[in-house]
């Protein structure tokens, strides 16, 4: 079959959807399906389009063996929700000539959010005569709502109406988490058109190394026992517990506290740090993913949170994936799905959400019972090899589209 793949974020831009799209892509290339990309030109999230991609409306482009074709977006930084809609809408419009220019394609798969992307592949997928298959990484709007980012009621009955009318329009539905699955069955939209495609983690890439002493060095970090967190700093992740355990820990100067990413929340976390003159906080932001190994290496612990919302217990963190790819324990300040997928792998630890206490002794558990936390990062690669690798998450997946 050939695949078109549409989708707003794509590399080299760095991000849990990117990695995840480009991953799927080479998986359906391996097991011998055509695949090509129609996405926006890099601009996430710095909102800045590098000057390879500037001045023009649209483009042909190639990742490791990909076709891509990328198309005019108008880039937005940090800044109001009205600019990020025009962000979304850009492209909305300009990635239908993406569309018409790559060719024939039998299956035509979009990812959302954005949601508004949904009306272009709808529109592709009749030009094409191809099976629209829509990939759902977080139910919006409700998402937004949950976060209170969305509160003009118009907006939310227009966009909920939205993604019914996506939603009966496609051949198939495609979930990131099974807590987004099971609330499509709780509405009433039949199993059998449901498809799981979850998060998974290349293994040839994230695997355990040693400690990188030229890192080490670099950053400083010589004799310290390192938690990590990697990705993106928005709302929805609650960074504020981290900085809150940091402080807990302060006076305990083997405790230090690595944060790689960028998003909305960063400058204010940035200037939270300061005002609480945090001497074990480091912020690096975003790296190449090819480098997030070596910084794995570094770290006893990679850290995960989550806000105490009903709408995270159908959560997975793909960063979840890549440090237990790496052997390194996952400290999870979360509840549901996540957490069972944890205890259920042996990979690490789980605390309350927004609970820094509960964090701060965790951490201190990792770093008493040493020979525990290796023992639990051996767990988590075992686990990630038996069930998450690319390749059987998208040969299951491929048969769940038939």
């Amino acid at each position: 079959m050939r695949f078109l793949i549409l989708t707003q974020y794509f590399p080299p831009e760095t991000g849990a959807a990117q990695v995840r799209l480009k991953e799927l892509a080479k998986g359906l290339q391996r097991q011998g399906h055509e695949v090509v990309i129609v996405t926006a030109f890099p601009n996430h999230p710095s909102g800045v389009i590098p000057p390879k991609y500037r001045g023009y409306w649209s483009m042909k482009d190639e990742v490791e063996g990909l076709t891509v074709y990328r198309t005019w977006v108008y880039p937005v930084q940090r800044g109001h929700f009205w600019k990020r809609l025009l962000n979304y809408f850009s492209f909305t419009f300009s990635s239908l000539w993406g569309i018409l220019k790559a060719g024939p394609c039998d299956v035509l798969f979009v990812e959302s959010p954005p949601l508004f992307l949904g009306m272009t592949a709808v529109l592709g997928s009749w030009i094409k005569r191809a099976r629209l298959v829509f990939n759902v990484s977080d139910l919006w709007p409700e998402s937004a709502v949950a976060l209170g980012l969305v509160t003009n009621k118009t907006m939310i009955r227009m966009t909920e109406a939205l993604e019914t009318w996506l939603y009966n329009r496609s051949w198939k539905l495609s979930a990131v988490t099974l807590g987004i699955r099971d609330t499509w069955i709780k509405r009433g939209i039949p199993p059998e058109k449901i498809a799981f495609l979850p998060n998974g983690v290349n293994l040839d890439l994230f695997r355990s190394l040693p400690p990188d002493q030229e890192f080490k060095e670099k950053l400083g970090l010589q004799d310290k026992f390192v938690l990590v967190y990697t990705g993106t700093m928005g709302y929805a992740q609650g960074l504020e517990s981290v900085l809150e355990a940091a402080n807990i820990l302060r006076s305990e100067p083997q405790y230090h506290f690595l944060f790689l990413g960028d998003g909305t929340e960063k400058p204010r976390l940035e200037e939270m740090a300061k005002e609480m003159k945090l001497p074990n906080v480091q912020f690096l932001g975003f790296q190449p993913v090819t480098d997030m190994p070596r910084y794995l290496s570094l770290a006893a612990g990679s850290i995960i949170p989550l806000k105490k919302l009903k709408l995270f217990e159908g959560a997975r963190p793909s960063k979840m994936f890549p440090a237990m790819g790496c052997a390194v324990p996952v400290i999870y300040s979360g509840e549901g799905e996540a957490v069972e997928l944890i205890r259920e792998a042996g990979a690490g630890l789980t605390v309350e959400p927004e609970n820094p206490v509960e964090m701060a002794q965790a951490i201190r558990s990792l770093y008493e019972l040493s020979d525990q936390g290796k023992s639990m990062g051996e767990n988590g690669r075992r686990y990630v090899e038996e069930h998450y690798s690319w390749d059987s998450i998208v040969s299951q997946w491929l048969k769940e589209l038939k």
